[in-house]
């Protein structure tokens, strides 16, 4: 049997390194591209040491279109490209703009470009549930209409699936974009997880560095939200079940099963938990007290966000298996880890 090469740009990232591991167990050959601008050389050391197998790494900025043609001749007969390399700060993004257009847009128009010269077919594209905005109804499906994104990151990812509706429209490119909710939790061995740069930018990492007292203290933005508790409601989803739902799609992609040019599909567990909801369940499962305060709203924070998933159920048979307590306890452990080895 054919064993497919699947080219994963962002490979060393948080969810691009997982799939990595999740395509390497499912009997892939994995090549990644990173430029290290949001990652660790270190992580290709820790997908070898959890899959027994060595990626071939490349560290290459997709902005050069010369380094992405180079590799594209190097490694003839890719059956699939899953596309992570991005900058995702969403609160850098509303300062920086011009920053994220460039380096988020260009990078796909010059992979694409590659793609077609060199007649690879299949793309899955890293999208997001910021395309939606504040929605109008619950849970938010696939059909929900699309709000004008209220940062440049969330301009990107909609830019993103345009650019790619086009483009499959009108060439040999098939394309499936998932728009994941939540990421959060670490691989099973703690060898891999999330590594913000700075201040984090998303609850989990934020509540994993006060725990370890990295951070003095965890805030709570707003407590004043139409919500059982005040705060807002997200739908969590554990990172190895969205690395999964990526090697569903490129199976999905490599088998024509895909029955339009461009799919879309919503990656979330369907289910909504609050801000307060994860600290207590960080706080219980992980028996830890975590210093927290309330503090103000934060601008463009939707109440409440949470996905139908019915579609990737069906589509791509694909479901998250894991809960709250995996997401917590893992996140835990990998965080315990990492500063063990950072700050010694």
């Amino acid at each position: 049997m054919k064993q497919h090469k699947i080219l994963v740009t962002g490979g060393l990232g948080f969810i691009g390194s997982h799939t990595v591991v999740e395509l390497q167990m499912a009997g892939f050959d994995v090549v990644i591209i990173d430029d290290l601008s949001n990652s660790q050389a270190f992580i290709l050391n820790r997908i070898q040491q959890i899959t027994g197998i060595l990626p071939r790494f490349y560290a290459i900025n997709m902005l050069y279109n010369e380094s992405m043609d180079e590799l594209f001749q190097k490694e003839k007969n890719i059956s699939a490209v899953i596309h992570f390399a991005a900058f995702k700060a969403v609160g850098e993004s509303v300062s920086e703009p011009i920053k994220y257009f460039k380096n988020n847009l260009c990078s796909l128009i010059n992979l694409l470009h590659c793609m077609e010269i060199h007649q690879v077919q299949n793309l899955v594209f890293s999208s997001s549930a910021t395309v939606y905005g504040e929605p109008d109804e619950l849970p938010i499906s696939e059909t929900s209409p699309l709000k004008k994104a209220i940062s440049a990151y969330g301009s990107t990812k909609q830019m993103g699936e345009e650019i790619l509706e086009k483009t499959t429209s009108a060439k040999n490119i098939s394309a499936i974009a998932l728009r994941y909710f939540n990421p959060v939790g670490a691989h099973p061995s703690s060898l891999i997880g999330e590594l913000p740069n700075g201040i984090p930018n998303n609850l989990m990492p934020y509540i994993t560095q006060t725990a370890a007292g990295l951070r003095k203290q965890l805030i709570v933005y707003g407590n004043d939200y139409n919500t059982p508790d005040g705060t807002c409601i997200r739908d969590y989803i554990h990172v190895v079940d969205l690395a999964k739902a990526h090697v569903k799609s490129c199976e999905r992609l490599i088998n024509k099963m895909a029955k339009n040019k461009f799919e879309v599909y919503n990656i979330g567990t369907g289910k909504g938990y609050s801000v307060l909801d994860i600290i207590k369940a960080f706080e219980e499962y992980n028996h830890i007290k975590l210093n927290y305060t309330i503090g103000p709203r934060r601008n463009g924070d939707a109440a409440v966000m949470y996905a139908s998933v019915i579609n990737a159920t069906k589509h791509l048979n694909w479901e998250a298996k894991m809960g709250l307590k995996e997401m917590v306890t893992s996140a835990w452990q990998w965080q315990q880890q990492i500063t063990e080895i950072t700050h010694k």
